[in-house]
C-alpha cells in the first residue's frame, strides 16, 4: 500500500494537544460513563470532531485531497491516543478511515478526487459495509449480490444490489458507504451515499462494550448504484482491494489494543501509589507490581515496538504486510485485553464499580480481539503464511532474523532470542515434515511461537538504539526487552515440546534441540529486571 511521506512533527504535536483538550473539555469521566450507560451514538461530539474547528479526520487523508498527509507512523500515534481517550469514539473514527480505504487504494482518479475531497471538506462519516450475518470474517463467503443493469444497447448503466450486512460501524449514521457485493466477475466495492433508496440501516445494537459507537445491520433491497460508483470501474477487484489494506487497518486496531492497555495500566499505576494496605502503598508490594503491573507493561512495550516497526515499513511503501498486520493485531489486542482484565483485579472491589472506569475499559477492549478478524483468524494467517515463508526459504526467513538479533549486545536480550528462533525454525520444519501442520491446534501453537518471537525481536532492536524520548529511560527499555525475550524463549520451548512430543511420535533430534534451551539459564536475572521496570513504573 502506498503511504504518504509523513506529517510535520509540529502538526502531529498540535493534533495530540487537540485530543488532550478535547478529552478535558468534552469527555470528562462523567460524560464517558453516561455515554456508555445510554449506549447512544454521540452525534454532536463526532460532528464537532469532524467540523472545521478540529477536523481530526484530516489525518487519514492525503495532502492532495486537502488532508494532513499523515503516514502510518503518525496515524498509529494518534490512534493510540484516541483509544486511550475512549475506544468507542476511536472506533467510530477508525471506521471512517476503513470505509475510505477501498476508495483510496482502488478507485479511479476521478472517484478519488470526488469522494476523498468531499470527505475532507465536509467531514463525512463513512461506513465500511463488508461483514455479513453468515460470513463473519470469511469475506470469500459473500452472499450480497450486485446484478448488472443494462440499457437498450446492452451497456452497463449500473448495478442492482441485494443482501444483508451485519455489525457495521457507523452503519446507522454514515453519510457515505463502501459496500462489498458479488458481481458476475467477482466481489467488488461500490460507493453509496446515505439516503439512497434501498439502503436500509437496521436497529442500533445494544453492545457489551464500545457502547457509544454506532453498530447496526444494513439491508440492501434493490439498491441501485450507477456504474460510475463501481470502485475502480472494473468488476472483481474487491478482495484484492480489501487484502491490500489489511496490513494497515489491522495495525491500526493493534494501536487500539495498545491504547486501551495503556489507559488501564496508567490508571492502575496511579491507584497503586494512592492505595495503602497494611501500612504501605500497593506500589511498594511485589505481589502487586510484579504480578499486575510489570508483565503487562513489558508486553505493551513489545506491542509498541512492533507497531512502530511495521508502521515504518508501511511508510517506506513496502507492500504485502498482511502477516505483520495480523501479528500486530493479535498480540497487541490480546495484551491490551489482559492488562484491562488485571486492572479490575488491581483495583479490588473498586474495579467492579463503574465510576472507576477500568471495568468500562475492559468491556471496550474485548471487541478488539474480535473485530477486523478474530484472534483465531489472525493465528491462522500467521502460521499459514510464516510456514510458507519458512519452507520456501528452507529456514532462511527466520535464520536471517536470528542473525540480526545475534549481532546485538547481550543487554538487549537479542542473542538469547536469536538462539531460540533457530530452535523454532527446526520445530516448524519438523512439524511440517511429520504432517503435524494438518492440525489446527499445532498451527495455533506455531502462531504463538512466531508472534512472540517477532514482537520480542522488535523490542530487542528498539532496546539497542533507544536513547529516550518516550517517557521511559534506556535502562527501562533494555530491561523490558530482556524480560520479553525470556518470555518468548519460554513460549518457544513449551510450545515446541507440546508439538514435537505431545502431538505425534517423538522427533528425538528436534526434541533435543528444543531441550537445549536451558530455561534455568534463560530466567537468570529476571527478578532484577522486574525490579528495574517496577521502580520506574511507580516512581
Amino acid at each position: 500500500m502506498t503511504q504518504q511521506t509523513g506529517m510535520d512533527p509540529e502538526i502531529l504535536s498540535m493534533v495530540l494537544d487537540t485530543i488532550d483538550k478535547l478529552e478535558r473539555e468534552r469527555l470528562p469521566l462523567e460524560i464517558k460513563l453516561e455515554m456508555d450507560r445510554a449506549g447512544d451514538f454521540p452525534s454532536d461530539l463526532i460532528r464537532f470532531m469532524l467540523g472545521p474547528d478540529i477536523a481530526l479526520h484530516l489525518i487519514f487523508i492525503p495532502e492532495q485531497y486537502g488532508g494532513l498527509g499523515a503516514g502510518a507512523t503518525e496515524i498509529a500515534v494518534v490512534s493510540e491516543r484516541m483509544a486511550k481517550m475512549d475506544l468507542a469514539i476511536a472506533t467510530s473514527f477508525l471506521a471512517i478511515c476503513l470505509g475510505m480505504d477501498p476508495i483510496r487504494v482502488g478507485a479511479t482518479p476521478e472517484q478519488r478526487e470526488k469522494y476523498i475531497t468531499k470527505i475532507a471538506e465536509q467531514g463525512l462519516v463513512v461506513a465500511y459495509g463488508v461483514t455479513e450475518p453468515e460470513a463473519g470474517s470469511n469475506v470469500q463467503s459473500l452472499k450480497t449480490r450486485a446484478e448488472r443493469v443494462l440499457d437498450e444497447g446492452g451497456n452497463i448503466t449500473g448495478y442492482r444490489i441485494n443482501g444483508q450486512k451485519q455489525f457495521i460501524t457507523n452503519g446507522g449514521v454514515a453519510d457515505l458507504y463502501t459496500i462489498l457485493a458479488d458481481t458476475p466477475d467477482g466481489p467488488s466495492f461500490f460507493i453509496v451515499e446515505a439516503g439512497a433508496q434501498g439502503l436500509v440501516p437496521g436497529k442500533h445494537e445494544d453492545k457489551h462494550g464500545i457502547r457509544a459507537s454506532d453498530t447496526c445491520p444494513l439491508s440492501l433491497e434493490d439498491l441501485f448504484v450507477p456504474v460510475e460508483d463501481l470502485v475502480g470501474g472494473v468488476e472483481g477487484q474487491g478482495l484484492k482491494q480489501a487484502n491490500k489494506v489489511f496490513g494497515y487497518t489491522r495495525l491500526m486496531v493493534a494501536t487500539f489494543g495498545l491504547g486501551g492497555g495503556m489507559a488501564s495500566l496508567e490508571r492502575t499505576v496511579k491507584y497503586s501509589k494512592e492505595r495503602v494496605q497494611f501500612g504501605t502503598t500497593l506500589a511498594e508490594k511485589q505481589g502487586y507490581t510484579h504480578r499486575l503491573l510489570v508483565p503487562h507493561a513489558v508486553q505493551l512495550e513489545a506491542a509498541r515496538a512492533y507497531i512502530e516497526e511495521v508502521a515504518r515499513r508501511l511508510d517506506t511503501d513496502e507492500e504485502d504486510l498482511q502477516v505483520e498486520g495480523s501479528i500486530a493485531k493479535y498480540f497487541a489486542t490480546e495484551a491490551g485485553d489482559a492488562m484491562a482484565n488485571d486492572a479490575i483485579q488491581a483495583f479490588g472491589g473498586y474495579g467492579y464499580i463503574r465510576e472507576f472506569e477500568v471495568e468500562k475499559i475492559k468491556r471496550d477492549v474485548k471487541i478488539l480481539t474480535i473485530y477486523e478478524g478474530t484472534s483465531e483468524i489472525q493465528r491462522n494467517i500467521i502460521s499459514m503464511f510464516r510456514m510458507r515463508s519458512t519452507v520456501r526459504s528452507k529456514g532462511g526467513f527466520y535464520q536471517e532474523m536470528a542473525d540480526r538479533l545475534a549481532s546485538l549486545s547481550e543487554e538487549t536480550g537479542g542473542p538469547l532470542l536469536a538462539r531460540a528462533i533457530l530452535v523454532m525454525n527446526e520445530v516448524i520444519l519438523s512439524a511440517r515434515k511429520k504432517k503435524l501442520t494438518k492440525s489446527q491446534h499445532v498451527m495455533f501453537l506455531l502462531a504463538d511461537m512466531m508472534t512472540w518471537a517477532e514482537t520480542a525481536g522488535a523490542l530487542c532492536h528498539k532496546g539497542a538504539v533507544y536513547t529516550g524520548g518516550q517517557a521511559r529511560t534506556p535502562s527501562y527499555m533494555r530491561a523490558a526487552a530482556r524480560l520479553f525475550a525470556r518470555e518468548a524463549v519460554e513460549k518457544i520451548y513449551l510450545n515446541g515440546i507440546r508439538i514435537l512430543q505431545g502431538c505425534a511420535e517423538r522427533d528425538e533430534q528436534a526434541g533435543e534441540t528444543v531441550r537445549s534451551l536451558d530455561l534455568g539459564e534463560v530466567v537468570r536475572g529476571s527478578l532484577q529486571d522486574m525490579d528495574i521496570v517496577a521502580r520506574e513504573l511507580v516512581s
